[in-house]
């Protein structure tokens, strides 16, 4: 079953005269249970692939669905409501809210969706190894567990569909491993990943792999 799709996007932005297209014709489609890699180098459009997939830059042309339902070009509090609802979202960073425990950044957005389950969260806690760290404020945490938190706030809402940019880019290769083994249990209970990465650790993880240059997909693999 398709949970998301991508219909021919593009992106382009404007500093002064000058014009950047960031994305040229990309579609692509995400089934449940699969789990795909974007690389490419700097510049490429994989972040402004990710940011529009999530309904949270808007693409210039084309349109994307999730769960069968059109994201593109909708109000922002629409577009939220289908996030809260279908998507979780890791980033490189700023995963985490400063002055929130790791287990009330995992509780927000339950609470937003209107899906708080403690049972859950005590066992989000367990799967990502932060039990011991739940109410530790992200200052009092390394990088390595603040990346485990953000995928467990990421995971939150059990979204169908998960999108991450460099989910494994600032931890070692012990964590990057633990993350994986975390990705693959959600993958094999139904959820579809999209990961912008360049380490290849988890390109092979992936079912399939696409290249992206010059903001075209150049390559599937």
């Amino acid at each position: 079953m398709r949970v998301l799709e991508a219909f021919d996007l593009y992106r382009f932005y404007h500093i002064e005269e000058e014009e950047t297209l960031a994305l040229k014709g990309v579609s692509l489609a995400l089934e449940a249970g699969e789990f795909i890699a974007a690389q490419g180098p700097s510049g490429s459009g994989k972040s402004t692939l990710l940011a529009c997939l999530a309904g949270l830059d808007e693409p210039d042309g084309g349109y994307v669905t999730v769960a069968g339902q059109r994201l593109t070009r909708r109000s922002e509090a629409e577009r939220a409501a289908a996030r809260v609802g279908n998507i979780g979202i890791m980033l490189q960073s700023g995963n985490l809210l400063d002055h929130l425990s790791v287990e009330d950044n995992i509780r927000l957005p339950m609470v937003l969706a209107a899906k708080v389950d403690q049972p859950y969260l005590d066992e989000l806690l367990k799967m990502v190894g932060l039990e011991h760290r739940r109410q530790a404020r992200p200052a009092q945490i390394s990088g390595g567990e603040a990346a485990r938190a953000g995928l467990a706030v990421a995971l939150a809402t059990r979204p169908q569909v998960l999108l991450a940019d460099e989910p494994t880019g600032e931890v070692d290769a012990e964590i990057e491993a633990q993350i994986l083994a975390l990705l693959d249990r959600y993958r094999k209970n139904g959820g579809a990943i999209l990961a912008v990465t360049h380490s290849n650790a988890v390109a092979n993880y992936a079912d399939r792999i696409i290249h992206l240059f010059d903001g075209r997909i150049v390559t599937h693999a």
